[in-house]
This record gives C-alpha cells, sequence and structure tokens, in this order.
C-alpha cells in the first residue's frame, strides 16, 4: 500500500488512474455484455477519490475519471469526430468532479457508521444527478447510463418497471459505495452489509409485488435491413427486393431503418407508386424512414413516413432530438470548425414539433421514433400514455459499422420497452435489429450487422400502466430531495461548530507598577 500511495504521489499517474478507473464500468455494456461488472467497476475509482489529499485533487481524481468513462462510452466516435472526440469527454467529464468531492467528504478516512450510511444514499443520489445533467440531448443525451448495462438481467428489467433505467443507476452506485467499504474501511462494514440487504430486499420486493404485463394479443411486424449499400436508388432496390419476399407471409407491418429512402417521396412519386406496390404485395403497410430535404417545406429532415396500399397515409412524424455534431453542430458560431476535423453535420437537420401516434390499419398503434431518440426513456414514457402498442426505433449505425455502437444501441429497447410493459421493435439500415417484449425480454434473434436480410416477428402484445409510466421519473426527484437534506445537515453541523466554538482567549494588558500600561510604552 505504501508503494501505491507513493506511485500516486504524482499528479499525472494519479490522474493517469483515474481515467483508467473511470472507463471501467464500459466492460458492463455490451459488446463485452459484462452486465455483472456495472457491481464492482466503480470501486477502484471510489477508492481513488476517498483517498484524494485534499477536497481540490479529489474534484481532479473526478474530472479525469469521467473523461475515461465518457472517452470509453463513445470511442466510436474517434472515426468521425477525431481530436473533438477527445474534447467533448473532458467537457463532460467535468460534470463529475464535484461528485469526486462528495465522496471524499463522505468516504475519507475512517467514515463513522453515520457517514457510510449517509455515503449509501448520497453519493448514488449525486451520480444520479450527473447524468440527469448529461442526458440534455445538448449534452449528447442519455447514452451509456450505468443502469444500461443491466439490459439483460431479468430482475434488472423489472426494477426498471418501477423506477426507469435511474433507479438501476442508482442501485448500482449504492452497490459499489458498499464494497468499497467493505474493502476498505474493516471499523464500517455493518452499515455497508446492511446496504447490500437492502438492495437485494428492494429487488425482491419489486419482483413480488410489482405487476407484470399481461399479454393480450400478438401482431406480426417483418424488419427489413439492407446493410451497407451505397446511393440511395440502389438502396432501395434492396429494400424492395427483401420486402418483396414478405408476400403471403400474414405480417401486420413491415419496418424499414432510419434513411431507408434517401429522396423526398414528395419529389418522388415513382417511389411512392412503388412502396405501394410493396405494401399491396405484402397485405401491410410499410414504414419507411425518410433522410431529405423537404420539397413542402426548408430543410432537410428525417422522417417516419406510414404507406399503405394507396400511397401516402398523410402520417409522418419529424425526428425531433438530433444527435450533437451528427446532425447538428450546437452553437454552430463557435464549434462549425469541428467539420474540419471530422465526419460532421455540414448542415443542421431542422427539428420536429411534437411525437406521433400512428394508426395502422384498424387495430394497431405504432409509435415511431428515430435513432438517437430511444435512449430517452421520457419519449417511451409519453407515447405509451398516448396509447401505443408497440414502440418502433428506426436507426443505422452504418459509420459505426464495426464498433460497439450497434449492439449497445439495440440493448436501450429492452430497457425502453421494460419500463413502459409495451414491446419495442429496433429496426436498423445498418447495424444490429433487435425486437424486446413488454417486459424487455428478447423476441427471436438480433440481425446482426452483416446481415441483408428481413426477419418476422411475432410480437406479444399488452396493455396497461407500468409503475414507471405512471409516477415518471420519481428516483430522480428523490435524489434531489436526497442531496437536499444532506447539504442542509452541513449547512446546520457547520454553523453549529461555529457557535460552540470556545471565545478567543484575550491576553491581559501589561501593568507597569500596579498601573495599565499605556499605548506605546
Amino acid at each position: 500500500m505504501k508503494t501505491l500511495g507513493h506511485w500516486l504521489a504524482s499528479p499525472w499517474r494519479r490522474s493517469a488512474a483515474a481515467a483508467v478507473a473511470g472507463a471501467l464500468p464500459v466492460l458492463a455494456f455490451p459488446a463485452p455484455s459484462l452486465w455483472w461488472c456495472a457491481y464492482v467497476a466503480l470501486v477502484p475509482w471510489l477508492l481513488l477519490l476517498r483517498t484524494a489529499p485534499t477536497g481540490k485533487r479529489a474534484m481532479y481524481d473526478g474530472w479525469y475519471g469521467g473523461f475515461g468513462f465518457m472517452l470509453a462510452m463513445h470511442h466510436w466516435l474517434l472515426p468521425s469526430l477525431h481530436v473533438f472526440t477527445f474534447v467533448i469527454a473532458a467537457l463532460l467529464g467535468a460534470l463529475w468532479a464535484p461528485w469526486g468531492r462528495l465522496v471524499r467528504r463522505l468516504l475519507s478516512g475512517v467514515p463513522s457508521p453515520a457517514r457510510v450510511t449517509a455515503a449509501l444514499l448520497v453519493v448514488p443520489s449525486g451520480w444520479l444527478v450527473v447524468e440527469l445533467i448529461r442526458s440534455w440531448q445538448g449534452l449528447g443525451g442519455p447514452w451509456g447510463m450505468l443502469g444500461s448495462s443491466q439490459w439483460q438481467v431479468e430482475p434488472a428489467l423489472r426494477l426498471a418497471s418501477v423506477g426507469g433505467v435511474w433507479l438501476l443507476s442508482f442501485l448500482v452506485v449504492a452497490v459499489n459505495v458498499a464494497v468499497a467499504v467493505l474493502v476498505a474501511v474493516r471499523q464500517s462494514r455493518v452499515p455497508a452489509v446492511a446496504g447490500l440487504v437492502a438492495t437485494a430486499v428492494v429487488t425482491s420486493a419489486v419482483w413480488t409485488l410489482s405487476p407484470r404485463p399481461a399479454v393480450d394479443g400478438r401482431v406480426r411486424i417483418a424488419v427489413v435491413q439492407p446493410g451497407v449499400i451505397d446511393g440511395g436508388d440502389r438502396r432501395f432496390a434492396r429494400e424492395e427486393q427483401l420486402t418483396r419476399r414478405l408476400a403471403g407471409q400474414d405480417v401486420d407491418l413491415v419496418v424499414w431503418g432510419e434513411s431507408s429512402v434517401g429522396f423526398d417521396l414528395g419529389d418522388r412519386p415513382d417511389l411512392t407508386r412503388r412502396l405501394a406496390d410493396l405494401s399491396r404485395a405484402t397485405g401491410a403497410d410499410i414504414l419507411v424512414n425518410v433522410d431529405a430535404r423537404r420539397s413542402d417545406k426548408p430543410g432537410i429532415y428525417k422522417s417516419s413516413v406510414l404507406v399503405g396500399p394507396d400511397g401516402l397515409t398523410g402520417q409522418r412524424y419529424d425526428k425531433m432530438r438530433l444527435v450533437p455534431f451528427g446532425e447538428y453542430i450546437p452553437a454552430r458560431s463557435l464549434l462549425g470548425w469541428a467539420t474540419s476535423v471530422g465526419k460532421a453535420a455540414s448542415e443542421d437537420r431542422r427539428r420536429g414539433s411534437q411525437p406521433i401516434v400512428m394508426n395502422v390499419g384498424d387495430r394497431l398503434r405504432v409509435g415511431p421514433m428515430v435513432c438517437f431518440e430511444t435512449a430517452f426513456p421520457d419519449m417511451t414514457r409519453h407515447l405509451t400514455r398516448e396509447g401505443v402498442d408497440v414502440l418502433i426505433g428506426q436507426s443505422s449505425t452504418s459509420t459505426f459499422q464495426h464498433s460497439w455502437a450497434p449492439e449497445q444501441h439495440a440493448s436501450l429497447a429492452a430497457l425502453r420497452a421494460a419500463e413502459t410493459g409495451r414491446p419495442m421493435v429496433h429496426s436498423t439500415l445498418t447495424g444490429v435489429s433487435a425486437v424486446y417484449g413488454p417486459s424487455g425480454q428478447r423476441v427471436g434473434s438480433w440481425l446482426g450487422t452483416d446481415a441483408s436480410a428481413t426477419q418476422i416477428y411475432e410480437i406479444p402484445l399488452a396493455h396497461g400502466t407500468t409503475p414507471y409510466v405512471r409516477l415518471g421519473d420519481w428516483t430522480v426527484h428523490a435524489a434531489l430531495l436526497i442531496l437536499a437534506a444532506w447539504a442542509a445537515g452541513e449547512g446546520a453541523r457547520t454553523l453549529r461548530l461555529r457557535r460552540s466554538a470556545p471565545e478567543p482567549r484575550i491576553r491581559p494588558a501589561r501593568t507597569v507598577r500596579g498601573s495599565p500600561a499605556r499605548p506605546g510604552r
């Protein structure tokens, strides 16, 4: 330990160690998918923070750890944004600086049982505030939230139906805090063990008491994934060829991926006629995604468009939440130089104004989202309240085809399905296509990044309302209240200490032959 402490005495070595420790949680996400790793991955970072010599150093350790976490989670952006990826990771990593100081305040030295108990609530709350801030779409959105690493764990999915991905993040961080205390603070192991037991009790209670979605029907939805094909006309022809194979297979809806149509259908009536012909041949409506300059209004939009046997149905959803730098550049006047160092958007896409629920035939209601939007739990919650039967995400990861991004993106649909109690279809132009039932369980097999095929999924339908849809982000609100209560307690404690401090002793004045000394004598 002395050798390690001596090695960490160098600020540069300590910063490097913090960055590596912060990157460890990425192993819990796809593609490694070591989901169990999430429950101990923060321990090295926590141990480093608690031993920081000063509060300022703890903030640096928090910042460098956040930088490592953000860089590891978004490493697949390097081919597109190059050096700007490091700039983004450094800016977002700064959000963890106050969290680092918070960890040191609660866990440094030999914390009392009361301090450990507080840490089990306050440290996860601080982490949730960081996730809340960076979840704003302008800062990159909720990609890589710690709770998302538990997408394939059935008890975790049940917890998500109660408190969303936020509850999962809170409990994962709390477990890491308890493990760190067990490792480093022998005198305070009782509250740490109590914290682990409490987490197990909560999970068991939710497993037993939370309502399960009751299946009340089924629907057959086909996904068309052409793969990486250059050229809008060639891509459309391949999608058309694949869709014709679905004729006579009794599907209710055909879903194409993001940017599956590279031309505005108002300018290309020939493409609209070909889509209508496909709809008649398959006996199903077709949900395509248009990425093109609009003929009826200025600008480029990404839009989900429903086409039926008679052509356009008039149901269209324009993407609302755009990918920073990929589809627009925030503060372009200041950051426009990013286009010179990577593949950042040369022109900002336009935004839609509201989510749309589409009617497919007379018995199915679907809620489309485009790519990045499937990371936002509030969007699927809103669509569920509007009465959708199936959530649909249209995506494409052609730029990041050989990275961890496609599988990470596909895994998000499991969380959204579990949170809402609605099945979700994740259909990609390129990448990984996947379907999940109303409890978040996988339906059928994935279409991998090398696939150029169609696949039909028989999807169970469920209705009713999950606690998360009903109550919203109550975990976040609780975390804010916990932090406010702790801050108020710290303030009151500081004030009491100041008031109870003894008055400074005043030295008596010197005397000369029994008389008080005069000034200057």
